[in-house]
């Protein structure tokens, strides 16, 4: 036995003394020559020397003009001969925007809404009482998850509020409430629009190939020829469709001159633009679901809006809920369109706030500028907060 572990113990050491032997042969880093050791050094510094270029690009073009506008919403830059002078005003912008000299700018100007404003408004707070009741008694209450409820319900009835008080009469809606109505009512359309049309093409019609390269050609245009384009079609006494306009009792009318009617256009151009992005995302949905569960549908007697209601919108809802908040995100920042086919007007009835803020960085004024862009992106973050963990969320474990 001591005869056989003495032969297991050297087979064991031979590889040992093998390898122990071969590093020996090797050269050190000392003894290799400058090229192999420069090559060494490059490969082992490769990774970090190809990604250092895009980190500089992102801390560049983005983190550094971050910081920078931070900086300028907090004070009063003013160009002087030979350079410009800063002051530090801390947050004068931010409380000029919501309580001073822009206030009706920004926040439009308030009245005591309607019956139908006041309904509005109540079916928006009893729907978020009903949310709030529900979570309390689901099993995953938590009183962190109850606080930050608690904040976006508080956000979503002030927003509501807004919008009810200054969409009457006797208001005048300032840019964000004007933003809110481009991207809640533009949305909802395209959406309805976009899934429309992609349940048309997927059924087997005479030309339907030829209608899915028709629809994407709106998405093609850039936002500007879309605004001339419209800004002729609007023109009620020399445009295109002048004799329909007469024949309508239109003829006289002029649609960059009613505020509702200027927030129309807009809306309409955005729509048009737009609702092809929807249409070609969830005309991919619609294409890749499987063929069983309809199969199966059939058999069991069901009809068109049975199969669409528990089959059709289930499979596309994931996708569904993704394209709308790409298109949230996208519409908030909506400046072409009322730029170009109203300027903003009448008066400052179609200003979007990205708009807005660049009026005023035109105006030179870029402390009031940067200050109003940061407003609209601590707006469409909390709408995008709201929309994902109270709405997304919810909808897709729902599934």
């Amino acid at each position: 036995m001591q005869i056989e572990q003495t032969t297991q113990g050297s087979a064991k050491s031979e590889p040992d003394r093998e390898a122990s032997l071969a590093g020996a042969d090797q050269p050190t880093e000392h003894e290799q020559s400058p090229v192999k050791i420069l090559t060494s050094r490059a490969e082992r510094y490769a990774g970090s020397s190809f990604v250092m270029p895009a980190v500089l690009v992102v801390l560049i073009l983005s983190v550094f003009p971050l910081i920078v506008s931070i900086g300028l919403s907090l004070g009063h830059l003013r160009f002087v001969k030979g350079g410009f002078e800063f002051r530090f005003a801390g947050l004068a912008n931010y409380r000029k925007l919501l309580t001073g000299s822009e206030q009706s700018h920004f926040l439009g100007k308030t009245a005591e809404p309607t019956l139908f404003g006041w309904l509005i408004f109540g079916l928006v707070v009893v729907a978020l009482l009903v949310f709030l009741v529900k979570y309390s008694r689901s099993t995953g209450f938590s009183l962190l998850g109850l606080f930050w409820r608690l904040v976006a319900v508080v956000g979503l009835v002030a927003l509501a509020w807004l919008v009810v008080h200054t969409i009457n009469p006797d208001g005048r809606p300032g840019t964000v409430t004007v933003t809110l109505i481009y991207v809640i009512v533009g949305i909802g359309l395209q959406y309805a629009l976009g899934l429309g049309l992609a349940m048309l093409v997927t059924q087997r019609i005479p030309g339907r190939r030829f209608f899915r390269v028709v629809f994407l050609l709106p998405m093609m245009i850039t936002p500007v020829g879309v605004a001339y384009m419209f800004r002729m079609l609007t023109d009620t006494d020399k445009g295109p469709f002048q004799p329909i306009w007469q024949a309508l009792g239109l003829g006289l009318y002029s649609w960059v001159n009613d505020p509702w009617g200027a927030r129309t256009a807009v809306m309409i151009g955005d729509i048009w633009q737009w609702t092809p992005f929807v249409f070609i995302v969830l005309l991919a949905a619609l294409e890749s679901q499987s063929v069983e569960p309809f199969e199966a549908a059939v058999v069991d007697g069901a009809n068109r809006w049975q199969m669409f209601r528990y089959i059709t919108l289930p499979e596309i809802l994931p996708v569904s809920l993704t394209v709308v908040l790409i298109r949230l995100i996208e519409a908030f920042k909506i400046m072409d369109l009322p730029n170009v086919l109203t300027n903003g007007g009448p008066g400052t009835a179609t200003e979007s706030l990205t708009l807005q803020a660049f009026i005023t960085w035109r105006a030179l004024d870029l402390g009031g500028s940067a200050a109003i862009a940061y407003m609209l992106l601590f707006l469409v973050t909390f709408v995008s907060l709201v929309y994902i963990h109270l709405i997304r969320n919810r909808a897709v474990e729902a599934l």
